[in-house]
């Protein structure tokens, strides 16, 4: 989204996070920790992979790791569909000020979110982001070398022109709605493919 006002200006799309200042009072925790955000606005953001957080977070804690989840929201969801905070996770979620979020995200090892607003703040502090996202084209964010898609399924229906995003319909997925293969562009994103990209990124900071 940030290139389409370049592209519309005539400016470079050169990306650059935004420079933000805030009071730190240092590390949070003594011990290494990963924060990570599960909840999202819409659930074709949601990593929809049925067991994905709970196994890629046994195996952050098998490699030392803390597990902090900095959502907003422990539960969120519409209907009969709700999304709750992974199982094994630190329960740091609650309507909390962006500059206390900021400084666990500053001091994280890294991040793992969603393409939503988190992963824009944990990039502006300087924290490696491992985004998990299909319904979007990677264009679509900010550029990290740690972002998740699944090629081989549905995907990006976010940049398809011809679907209009509806605001009001949480369970939005314009091409396989009511159907086996509903949000399939991050159901078929598996733990074993969040791990691989995260290896490079352990006891690095």
């Amino acid at each position: 989204m940030h290139k389409t006002a370049a592209y519309i200006l005539g400016v470079s799309t050169k990306e650059e996070p935004a420079k933000i200042s805030f009071p730190d009072e240092g590390r949070p925790i003594e011990e290494p920790y990963v924060c990570i955000a599960a909840q999202a606005s819409s659930q074709c953001k949601y990593w929809n992979n049925p067991t994905g957080w709970d196994e890629v977070i046994k195996w952050l804690k098998a490699q030392g790791y803390r597990v902090i989840c900095i959502d907003q929201k422990t539960v969120h969801g519409t209907g009969i569909v709700w999304n709750h905070i992974p199982y094994g996770a630190e329960d740091q979620t609650g309507s909390r000020p962006l500059t206390e979020r900021a400084r666990w995200l500053k001091h994280a090892a890294f991040f793992i979110g969603l393409g939503s607003g988190l992963s824009w703040l944990a990039w502006s502090t300087g924290t490696p982001v491992v985004m998990i996202a299909g319904f979007s084209h990677p264009t679509t964010e900010f550029e990290t070398p740690f972002r998740i898609i699944n090629w081989h399924t549905c995907n990006s229906c976010w940049n398809d022109p011809k679907e209009r995003f509806d605001h009001h319909d949480f369970l939005w997925c314009p091409r396989h709605a009511n159907t086996p293969r509903q949000f399939e562009c991050t159901r078929l994103i598996t733990a074993q493919q969040v791990i691989a990209t995260i290896k490079p990124l352990v006891h690095k900071r």
